[in-house]
């Protein structure tokens, strides 16, 4: 079913739009969660959640994009899962390993000015993607967004870890000095 019926189907209220939804994208969503999460029943649980959020979200938004914007309710529930749990206990696997990677490029704070900053960060970083090579941004998105791992990178990408870990401290390494360019303090 096309993405554009599986979206009128939530403006007309019918429940049938949530059942495709899983059908289509319910193992898109669980990888996302997976990734995250590490666990795949908290992934299950997200694409429940994801689903309900569409349900309640669609209407009033009409996505272009389906498929980015059920991923981007599964990343944001997942984080929020993955902070409540790591309230709990520490050890966020690769949501903190890929974090980690990116401290050296990309400033954070939580400061009321660096709050208000978080745009400007967001648009000068998607401006940034924009310049790379469509093999370069694959993987800092991949990586960075998704989650997935050193390796499912550089499969999804057919290049060995070794380069894959090289293209992504190079985009790294660039997006740092972009935004020093920019005036953000790294």
């Amino acid at each position: 079913m096309e993405d554009s019926e599986i979206v009128a189907r939530y403006w007309r209220r019918d429940e049938t739009a949530v059942g495709e939804t899983r059908r289509k994208y319910g193992r898109y969503l669980a990888k996302i969660a997976q990734n995250i999460l590490s666990n795949r029943e908290d992934g299950e649980e997200i694409v429940n959640d994801a689903c309900l959020k569409a349900w309640n979200s669609i209407p009033p938004n009409r996505p272009d994009s389906l498929a980015a914007y059920l991923g981007k309710i599964a990343r944001r529930l997942s984080i929020d899962a993955l902070r409540t749990r790591t309230r709990e206990k520490r050890g966020a696997g690769e949501y903190a390993l890929s974090l980690s990677e990116l401290e050296e490029c990309v400033p954070g704070g939580a400061g009321p000015e660096e709050q208000l900053d978080l745009s400007l960060l967001s648009q000068a970083i998607n401006d940034y993607l924009c310049t790379l090579a469509p093999q370069a941004r694959n993987a800092f998105i991949g990586r960075y967004f998704y989650l997935d791992s050193l390796r499912e990178v550089a499969a999804h990408l057919g290049m060995s870890e070794s380069k894959a870990k090289s293209v992504l401290y190079r985009v790294r390494q660039g997006l740092k000095t972009y935004l020093t360019q920019e005036g953000f303090t790294v």
